[in-house]
């Protein structure tokens, strides 16, 4: 009898207990999920497979690279996959451009970019006359560049040329290769490679254009709606793997993924570390999404695009918090 009622009680209380962690400790098989990435695969999705929290969660990411962020849109778009992590611009556009039912569900990063120009170009004035290039030119850091300039007095076409290049490791290959692409915006680490390399540095957009919520993850509506369960545990799973990264007693870990996963010298890991992950505008503790930041995106693409022929809209249009606060709401269960 004693034994029925061990048992019993056992039962009801796995009953009880958050499905986070009943399913933290089973033998699930993982549920895929395809994943599309610009620039790179995020490095919290390097963690969480490194530490286990995919396992954890019952989850499969299958990541591709895009090569730059219309192939990213497209992929997206075409249901070829289910989430992307990139610039949250490209999903603003995805929406007011083509039309496409989009919803921005986490962030992950701010803006650490800067503008880099050819060694003999030491003002952003001195780009009157030249082209710089760009991965797409409407969305996301090519707005960065083109309010930059236009802060300057450069207008496009009438005082420069934009030119459609790709990602920014290409980026920063074609500026290596041709000289007459006289500058673009790059991010960490391919800037401290261009820096290493002897490209000058013309600002921040930090300093300039103030914050800015770039790299997070979006997905097709009608996909999220269908797969909630899904996207939350993977929505906890990064979240987890981010606050592994921001742990300071992760530091040389974490400094030796960044050198392993972007083929960096310990002092470029070391600068990473420093310059990036930890700096303002860089990594968001918990992958939370930057509301200033987010506000900035859409005033910069007004400004710039004219996108809404008027004042821009707030971030509650694009951002669905809900996936968000139920992964938060199970890690606190699980603890």
């Amino acid at each position: 009898m004693q034994r029925f009622l061990l048992a019993a009680g056992c039962s009801l209380l796995s009953l009880l207990l958050p499905k986070t962690s009943r399913l933290q400790n089973s033998s699930a098989v993982p549920e895929v999920l395809r994943v599309i990435c610009l620039p790179a695969r995020p490095l919290a999705l390097t963690v969480a497979h490194d530490q286990g929290l995919l396992s954890k969660y019952a989850i499969d990411v299958q990541t591709q690279v895009a090569a730059n962020s219309d192939e990213l849109r497209a992929g997206l778009a075409e249901g070829k996959f289910d989430l992307a992590h990139a610039a949250v611009d490209n999903a603003v556009a995805m929406i007011e451009k083509s039309g496409v039912d989009i919803l921005v569900v986490m962030g992950g990063e701010g803006s650490t970019n800067e503008l880099f120009a050819q060694p003999d170009i030491h003002s952003i004035e001195d780009l009157r006359g030249h082209t710089v290039i760009v991965d797409a030119p409407n969305t996301a850091y090519a707005i960065q560049l083109k309010k930059i300039l236009l802060l300057h007095g450069l207008e496009p076409d009438r005082d420069y040329q934009v030119k459609p290049i790709g990602a920014t490791p290409a980026r920063l290959a074609a500026m290596r290769e041709h000289k007459e692409n006289a500058a673009s915006i790059l991010g960490p680490p391919t800037s401290l490679l261009a820096k290493e390399q002897g490209f000058f540095p013309l600002g921040s957009t930090l300093q300039i254009l103030g914050p800015y919520q770039g790299v997070g993850a979006f997905a097709r509506k009608p996909w999220a709606n269908a797969n909630g369960v899904l996207l939350t545990r993977y929505i906890a799973a990064f979240v987890e793997a981010q606050r592994w990264i921001l742990d300071p007693a992760h530091k040389r870990q974490v400094i030796a993924v960044l050198a392993r996963e972007y083929k960096l010298s310990s002092d470029l890991a070391n600068e990473a570390y420093t310059s990036w992950i930890v700096a303002p505008g860089g990594f968001e503790p918990d992958a939370a999404i930057d509301l200033d930041g987010f506000r900035n995106v859409l005033q910069l693409r007004a400004d710039v695009e004219h996108t809404w022929k008027g004042p821009a809209p707030g971030p509650e249009k694009y951002y669905d918090s809900a996936y968000y606060k139920a992964a938060l709401s199970r890690l606190t269960s699980h603890k």
